[in-house]
């Protein structure tokens, strides 16, 4: 054991660097649950003693304790909100909202388009992707059957829609809400650093789609009457627990917002309004809704990368870049934001990021936060956006096309690509000109 210690020891960077790159690969195969991949890695990653198993070290704190490397403010906000969203769902507030939304277009397919995707962008700016596509999914095939459609149009632009939104809050997409806690950047600096160009992000994008698809966007008066007389007075199925869980939502989502002022964390925020509705409810049937396999992939993939942090591996990784791009920010910043679009296109953006931020930290204690800040935001809009880039791009994406393929509406790799890079790249440039005028300029 002695002897097995002493090699990783003397090798940790390249192992930890291995145990990282061959989780990487199983998870882009699909062949093994992802949880399972990282919740395996990082008990290798402890066992083989990259990071210490034990919390103190010759009577102090042991900075290497494996704990460490789990960032719980990620955490308890995804599970807090995960717990807030499951319970207003509930109620039936969201459908409602849609449908409200889909009358005011009075049944036009064009109008239907763009409603579909102004909310799903929206929704997806406040609650997880994947919630928001389940919730706006059954509303589309709904709305396809009435007006005669076939629904691809409005599931692929929702599924653009969904990664474009999520990219514009603190909360709106796990890879945000990693850089958010490492970075110390807040919920207000989010929107006002990244709504502003997601919104025009968004404009373009549904005006590509427009020309996309309008060929197949054409229905008779009578099916658009249909839509336009839409009965919406039956969608709220619990009036009180609408207004109750409406309310929690509000005042956490204004926790967020006044964090500079109260300088309570937002995944406090989150967890008083989660405890609070859960006080209404039979926690086991709210607990069951919570994606649990997502929180214990964070859980293991932390732990991977924390091995490599312990290492130095990730001081390396920085230095290299630093070395490549000769220190200049307009070039760094530039590779950060193209390579994390292309690649958050092919593998998962979590562990991607996961891996990138405390790189990006390590860059900011060679080269200062000034000079780090607009990498943060590079890394959000590339990790986020290039979701769009394949149809396994993204956990929504592939929600999205299972569930079109079972309705009888497959959305093939090659469709999807056809159109996905279109937008991605779009969106890319997009965000180029936005940092350069706004950092680098």
């Amino acid at each position: 054991m002695e002897y097995l210690h002493s090699i990783v020891q003397a090798h940790s960077v390249a192992i930890s660097a291995a145990i990282l790159l061959i989780a990487y690969v199983f998870i882009a195969l699909e062949k093994i649950p992802k949880v399972t991949i990282a919740l395996l890695g990082g008990a290798l990653t402890i066992l083989l003693g990259l990071v210490s198993q034990t919390k103190t070290l010759d009577g102090g704190l042991d900075p290497h304790y494996f704990i460490n490397f789990v960032d719980f403010n990620v955490i308890f906000l995804l599970v807090s909100m995960m717990i807030i969203v499951s319970i207003a769902t509930r109620s039936g507030m969201f459908n409602w909202i849609a449908n409200q939304l889909l009358k005011l277009t009075k049944g036009h397919p064009v109008g239907v388009l763009i409603a579909l995707g102004a909310f799903t962008a929206f929704a997806s700016a406040f609650l997880d992707n994947v919630t928001t596509v389940i919730l706006i999914m059954p509303v589309t095939f709904f709305i396809a059957d009435k007006l005669d459609i076939n629904p691809v149009p409005y599931l692929m632009t929702e599924i653009f829609a969904s990664n474009i939104g999520g990219t514009a809050t603190l909360i709106g997409d796990p890879p945000n809400i990693i850089i958010g806690s490492a970075a110390g950047l807040s919920f207000m600096d989010f929107v006002n650093e990244l709504t502003p160009i997601i919104v025009v992000i968004m404009i373009v994008v549904l005006a590509i789609l427009w020309l996309f698809f309008k060929k197949d966007l054409h229905t008779t008066p009578e099916r658009m009457a249909e839509v336009a007389n839409l009965d919406n007075s039956k969608t709220i199925t619990d009036y009180p627990l609408m207004i109750r869980s409406g309310i929690v939502l509000v005042l956490v989502i204004l926790g967020f917002v006044l964090h500079d002022v109260t300088h309570i964390e937002t995944c406090v925020t989150a967890m008083l309004g989660a405890s609070f509705l859960l006080l209404f409810e039979k926690p086991k049937d709210i607990l069951s809704d919570v994606e649990w396999n997502t929180i214990f992939f964070f859980i293991g993939l932390f732990i991977i990368i924390g091995g490599l942090e312990a290492s130095g591996g990730i001081a390396l990784m920085a230095k290299w870049v630093l070395n490549v791009t000769e220190g200049s920010q307009a070039a760094t910043a530039m590779i950060i934001l193209w390579a994390s679009g292309f690649i958050s296109g092919v593998i998962d953006n979590i562990p991607y990021t996961a891996t990138m931020t405390p790189m990006l930290l390590e860059i900011r204690n060679v080269m200062g936060a000034d000079y780090t800040l607009p990498l943060w935001w590079c890394l959000s809009l590339g990790a986020c956006l290039g979701g769009n880039l394949t149809i396994i791009g993204a956990a929504a994406n592939v929600i999205v096309s299972e569930t079109s393929a079972h309705h009888g509406h497959p959305i093939s790799f090659m469709r999807f690509l056809k159109y996905g890079a279109v937008v991605m790249i779009t969106s890319l440039i997009l965000s180029t000109i936005y940092i350069w005028f706004r950092f680098l300029h």
